[in-house]
């Protein structure tokens, strides 16, 4: 037998309660006050059995005050049951009640017309009339409308047969395969019981728990442990989606948790304070504006949020736009998830859509490529979902089993083998113990932002061969620590975007543009040191010496040291490289056969003053050509050979 929730909807005193106990002999005002009153005041349940289907059956009051408590019943209905008084017909909360059905994107309904043993025949047919019109353009357009009476009986048995009918619409929805995904269910009712402690009540979502299952409390992360399960006052071993459910949990006070709270598997709900999501405003509604504040009801949840259009400054009556919602405190959903606007003041349901990221990071208005993602986050193929979900995430650590929050996808590994085969998702390689999974078109956003920076640094040194590094890595701090940002560099290096070396970074292609007169004095300095030989000037004096372009020497130096015509010595100073080889070659021939030469001697054989020597010498130490031994040096290759094997 398939479970399912049926949830009713309808104007204050138009029969709903007296029709659930007609169907089910359960009288669902539980509450003192609404005997008292007469009217629903917070929701009531009941059970009918109805072939291969049992409908779980939430009554929600119809008074416009209480409209919250209806929102926080009808959000985990698969079908509905809209009840309009015969000798009363549509009213305000009727048309509220259906807006609100409609923004909650259910399969299928059924239409009942109350007391319609009190009015004349004539005057139900004008009220069936009216409520077709009402309903035209809904999910109810086609629904069977029956007349009956909760006083007399009558047109129970049609109504039972046209909630079957409904009921199997329901099944063939999408929300039905939710019985093997995590289990999560929006809690709507807490209480204690005396011996057994802390009891929350609501609608199965997805999955399933039983017996001693480890949940969690969302908001809040609050560990609980299930030690007793009822279904409609039955005690069970399990329960699934579909169903009513009363657990006794174990782990908490009933004073840390309330309604709008969500009990679910562990690791399941991600609480959050931005959402992303597609609304609808309704045709009545004023025009919103970018941050317009509203309630956003979600699960059981009421919650002030700050709505951000991503694109223009304000949505018109009935139209669509995506949004972020920047909520007040955290609060939990999954992809897809039903959401209703209600304005802050005067309250009153103003549109609706559903979550398309449940955890999201603040987003650029008006960027196209953003619009572009979000839109795939509507599609159909659960391949594309779960790569523009994984987009939104960026670097964020993720785990296969999270795309069922995030994109709704039933075979979460399987749709992430997919993302590898199709090279959607590629790996950066953080350190030996850590590697991340990443989005290929988000990483290639990063690609063109460092492209972005380095091009202007080129711009802005044109004669540089390479860009600082540290302070590119410092412009992309924002994207973690240095050792991520290392791995994005290096994941563009073997893209060949990117060109890493010693002296820093350059993009491919892009090095020094030199006129004419930079040509030109570049010769002139390079001569300058060849002719310079040992003694070779200082950069500063080389500035001085020249009567043109001297702001460009600087960069001039570096070009023929990255260029390998010049060679950095230490101590500020440079040779050419040729006087370099040269003076190679000669402490090679002079100092061959184990000779030791001191920095003197060396100063002799090469002709130039201890100012230099000392220098060259160290120089010499560094690029292992020569080898110190207290005040002697020896050419490192002969004193290797000399040593014992």
């Amino acid at each position: 037998m398939l479970d399912l929730i049926l949830g009713t909807a309808g104007h204050i005193d138009h029969g709903k309660t007296s029709l659930v106990k007609a169907l089910t002999g359960i009288d669902t005002d539980r509450l003192p006050e609404e005997k008292v009153r007469g009217i629903t005041i917070d929701l009531g349940f009941a059970e009918l059995a109805l072939g291969d289907y049992r409908l779980g059956i939430v009554d929600v009051p119809g008074h416009e005050r209480f409209v919250r408590n209806m929102l926080a019943g009808a959000t985990g209905i698969d079908l509905a049951l809209l009840v309009v008084a015969a000798d009363d017909s549509v009213k305000p909360q009727t048309r509220e009640h259906l807006e609100i059905l409609r923004l909650l994107n259910l399969p299928a309904g059924v239409i009942a017309l109350t007391k319609c043993d009190l009015p004349d025949p004539d005057w139900i047919d004008l009220v069936e009339a009216e409520v077709r019109d009402l309903v035209a353009d809904t999910f109810l357009s086609r629904a069977a409308v029956i007349r009956t009476s909760a006083a007399t009986g009558g047109g129970l048995a049609e109504l039972k047969a046209a909630l079957t009918a409904a009921a199997g619409q329901a099944a063939r929805s999408p929300r039905v395969e939710r019985l093997n995904a995590p289990f999560r269910l929006a809690i709507d009712r807490t209480f204690t019981v005396a011996g057994h402690g802390t009891v929350v009540t609501g609608s199965v979502a997805s999955g399933r728990a039983a017996l001693g299952d480890n949940l969690v409390v969302e908001p809040g992360g609050i560990a609980v442990r299930v030690r007793g399960l009822h279904s409609h006052d039955r005690p069970c071993e399990e329960v699934h989606r579909g169903q009513r459910a009363a657990i006794n949990l174990a782990g908490i006070h009933h004073g840390q948790i309330h309604r709008g709270q969500e009990l679910a598997a562990p690791g399941y709900l991600a609480p959050a304070r931005i959402l992303t999501a597609e609304i609808v405003l309704a045709a009545g509604a004023r025009p919103l504006k970018n941050r317009s504040r509203v309630r956003v009801h979600l699960g059981t949840a009421e919650l002030i949020a700050s709505v951000v259009l991503l694109a223009g400054e304000r949505l018109e009556p009935g139209g669509a736009a995506m949004v972020q919602l920047l909520l007040a405190e955290p609060a939990v959903s999954t992809w897809g998830q039903p959401l209703v606007l209600r304005s802050e003041s005067p309250v009153m349901t103003i549109g609706g859509g559903s979550v398309l990221n449940p955890a999201a990071r603040r987003l650029p208005r008006g960027d196209a490529e953003v619009l572009t993602r979000l839109a795939e986050l509507r599609d159909g193929d659960a391949v594309a979902r779960a790569a523009a979900a994984l987009s939104f995430l960026g670097l964020a650590e993720w785990r296969p089993s999270d795309l069922t929050r995030a994109a709704g996808v039933d075979r979460p590994d399987e749709i992430t083998q997919e993302l590898v085969r199709r090279g959607d998702l590629l790996e950066l390689t953080i350190s030996a113990m850590r590697v991340l999974r990443v989005e290929r078109r988000w990483l290639n956003s990063i690609f063109d932002r460092i492209e972005t920076l380095l091009d202007r640094q080129h711009n802005e040194f044109p004669l540089r061969m390479a860009l600082d590094r540290s302070r590119l890595v410092h412009q992309l701090d924002y994207l973690g620590p240095e050792p991520v940002i290392a791995a994005i560099l290096n994941a563009m290096s073997r893209a060949g975007k990117l060109h890493e070396s010693d002296r820093g970074v350059a993009l491919p292609g892009r090095g020094p543009q030199l006129s004419k007169n930079e040509q030109k004095l570049l010769a002139e300095i390079v001569e300058t040191f060849r002719l310079a030989g040992c003694e070779p000037p200082s950069v500063d004096d080389v500035r001085a010496a020249t009567t043109r372009n001297q702001q460009s020497v600087n960069q001039l130096v570096a070009l023929a040291v990255a260029e390998g015509q010049l060679v950095e010595i230490g101590g500020g100073f440079l040779l050419h490289a040729e006087v370099e080889r040269q003076l190679r070659e000669r402490l090679a021939e002079r100092m061959s056969g184990g000779a030791g030469r001191t920095v003197s001697e060396i100063r002799e054989l090469l002709g130039t003053t201890r100012k230099y020597a000392v220098p060259i010498c160290e120089y010499l130490d560094r690029n292992g050509f020569t080898r110190r031994a207290g005040d002697l040096r020896y050419l490192a290759a002969e004193t290797i050979s000399r040593e014992p094997v």
